[in-house]
């Protein structure tokens, strides 16, 4: 009687196993492939050509970029972005002025100001001046003067400071705002935002769900890792009793 009992729990042991292994890896599943698509629809990956956005973001290095509306973007944001007075290849910047902003560097610390408020900026490259060239602009409104972090190998606003803009784009020629590098692996991780510019007004803009998908993607591999464990285990674990 006491064996027939055992077998009775056992299998019925086995058989909640096998239902809550099955509800593991469909909630694996549905983890794992929603952060997927949730993935495709909100981001998209670019390579960045150029050392112009250095040491922030190498050459050759991969970013996932938030697809955004224009009118998102804040200061401090880098962003992708294609203007045709620009050439014909989406480009990536660092904003540093919108629609009213006077920006113009330098002070004599060696720092760019925006409406006379000067910007700390501790991701550019090199230790000199905020630009090797002082330069002074008023941004029109509905556009965005960008600078690379690499001032000194960066062709940006500055550049175009006597088109019709005064060096900028409009806002609607942003496709995609950079929230994180991607590759290569030594170098993964979150772009922070600049705290200089959260005390201006409109402050800095708020990361995108990369994080959230991140998670629900790992999650969902563990799920089915785990989910998918279970048969093996507990059949070594049948043969072991037997």
């Amino acid at each position: 009687m006491s064996s027939s009992t055992e077998r009775r729990t056992d299998g019925h042991s086995r058989t909640a196993g096998s239902v809550l292994s099955g509800l593991a890896v469909a909630a694996g599943c549905v983890l794992f492939l929603g952060g997927f698509v949730w993935a495709a629809l909100t981001y998209r990956p670019y390579t960045v050509p150029t050392d112009s956005m250095s040491p922030t973001i190498a050459a050759g290095a991969r970013v996932i970029a938030e697809k955004v509306d224009g009118s998102e973007i804040r200061r401090g944001d880098i962003v992708v972005f294609k203007d045709s007075t620009w050439g014909d290849l989406p480009m990536v910047k660092r904003v540093v002025g919108v629609g009213g902003d006077k920006v113009a560097c330098c002070t004599k610390q060696g720092r760019l100001t925006v409406n006379g408020t000067p910007i700390e900026e501790p991701y550019l490259q090199g230790s000199g001046p905020a630009s090797p060239v002082g330069f002074k602009a008023k941004v029109p409104t509905g556009q965005l003067f960008l600078l690379g972090d690499h001032r000194s190998d960066s062709l940006d606003s500055r550049v175009h400071l006597t088109d019709g803009d005064h060096g900028s784009v409009p806002r609607g020629a942003v496709a995609a705002r950079v929230d994180a590098r991607a590759w290569p692996l030594g170098s993964v991780g979150m772009m922070q935002r600049p705290a200089a510019f959260s005390d201006l007004p409109g402050g800095t803009s708020q990361p995108g769900p990369i994080q959230p998908i991140a998670l629900s993607v790992v999650a969902g591999a563990v799920l089915i890792l785990g989910g998918a464990a279970y048969g093996p285990i507990a059949r070594r674990k049948g043969r072991k009793r037997a």
